[in-house]
């Protein structure tokens, strides 16, 4: 919630953390935190791998779709 009121996002890589409901007293969920921009390419990556069109990289920390690009 601060993250958001701050203008940033909070999400699990699919959805909002917030709108995230427990399933158990010791679940465990992704989090991403950060910028409205980060947060939704990173978003974006899930979504495109989850379609099957993801596009194929070599590295993953270095290529075109990095979040270490220039």
């Amino acid at each position: 919630m601060l993250v958001e009121q701050a203008g940033g996002a909070a999400s699990t890589g699919r959805g909002r953390i917030l709108d995230v409901t427990p399933g158990s007293l010791h679940q465990r969920v992704p989090v991403i935190l950060g910028s409205k921009n980060e947060v939704e390419r990173v978003e974006r990556y899930h979504r495109d791998y989850d379609s099957g069109s993801d596009r194929p990289y070599d590295s993953p920390l270095f290529s075109e779709r990095s979040l270490y690009r220039e």
